[in-house]
């Protein structure tokens, strides 16, 4: 049976550095310990990795030191904070990031990515506005391309995006730490998939428990006054609840709100917790809230990480990578934060 070669990321895994380390320490670019280019080096001898190969040859190809980040995010609330990972990722590269925004109108994509690769953009990262999956672009460009928050619906493709099922159950172990038991979900527009996985995933962990919801799940829009008549409902149905898990700080915005109305204590009667941590919204809220951070800057470092990996002749990974969400405690969940 015939080997096969070894490829500049076997390299990198043995000399114990990243992808791009070994790339530039066998073309001679970059600055570097000695230790470490010699290192890296003597992985590619002790594998018999061609430094003249196709791999390497295609991590050494000309580059403009541009990337293209193509969104359909009307307001920028989650295209923003996406670039911000973007470019710390790539900022120590000297690389720039050209935006621009599509709109959510195919023509004004397929002009966009038009000019973008004429400016000879070295790849592009193509961010959605919302959780649900995207159709790929209509021309498969050139340069490798990265598909960040809404992933591509061709499981060929490379894409980044939030893990909405375990943020919902990251909500939910919370509050259970908690002592509560009586647990409700008020969720955001059903038509989204992110409302669904969220929901999804507090059940899941409830169930784990050995728990259920204090009442099924209810589903509405992303608004503060969906999260208000929602709540008022549950009480005026009689529904004992000691939390509510929110599909969105807006939505716990407006829960907060009736739960106050009525007079209950927040965090000692009831618990609430958020959705996206909307810095606007959760933490300048009375009281703040508690939500859950889906890691937006991280989806953006992660989507830039893919696309250097492939720049340093790695090949990109099919399908969608998950990035962790976080909990951001705050004063309607704990008392003193």
């Amino acid at each position: 049976m015939v080997a096969k070669p070894s490829t500049l990321g076997d390299v990198a895994r043995l000399a114990q550095v990243s992808i791009g380390t070994a790339s530039k320490a066998l073309n001679g670019r970059g600055s570097m310990r000695p230790a470490t280019r010699q290192r890296v080096q003597e992985a590619a001898a002790a594998l018999r990795f061609s430094v003249a190969g196709p791999v390497l040859q295609a991590a050494l190809r000309p580059r403009s030191g541009t990337v293209g980040l193509l969104t359909d995010d009307p307001g920028g609330r989650f295209a923003l904070p996406i670039l911000t990972g973007v470019e710390d990722a790539l900022g120590p590269d000297h690389l720039s990031v050209l935006l621009c925004d599509t709109r959510g109108d195919l023509a004004r994509e397929q002009h966009h990515l038009r000019a973008l690769l004429a400016r000879g953009v070295d790849g592009l990262i193509v961010v959605g506005h919302r959780g649900d999956p995207r159709p790929p672009l209509a021309t498969p460009p050139p340069v490798p391309v990265v598909y960040a928050l809404s992933p591509s619906r061709d499981p060929r493709d490379v894409s980044v995006a939030g893990d909405d099922h375990a943020a919902g159950a990251l909500a939910a172990r919370h509050v259970l730490a908690l002592g509560r038991r009586r647990v409700v979900i008020v969720g955001g527009d059903p038509r989204y998939a992110a409302a669904l996985r969220r929901a999804d995933g507090a059940v899941a962990a409830l169930a784990s428990a050995g728990l259920e919801a204090a009442a099924p799940p209810v589903f509405g829009a992303w608004s503060e006054e969906w999260g208000r008549a929602a709540v008022h409902r549950l009480l005026d149905r009689g529904t004992g609840l000691d939390a509510v898990l929110c599909g969105s700080d807006q939505i716990a915005r407006g829960a907060v709100d009736a739960l106050l109305a009525r007079g209950r204590r927040i965090p000692l009667d009831v618990a609430v917790v958020g959705h996206d941590n909307w810095e606007e919204l959760a933490a300048h809220a009375s009281p703040a809230v508690t939500s859950v951070d889906l890691n937006l800057a991280g989806i953006g470092e992660r989507a830039a990480e893919l696309l250097t990996e492939a720049w340093a002749g790695a090949g990109q990974r099919a399908g969608t990578e998950l990035v962790p969400a976080r909990l951001v405690v705050r004063a309607t969940t704990v008392t003193g934060s």
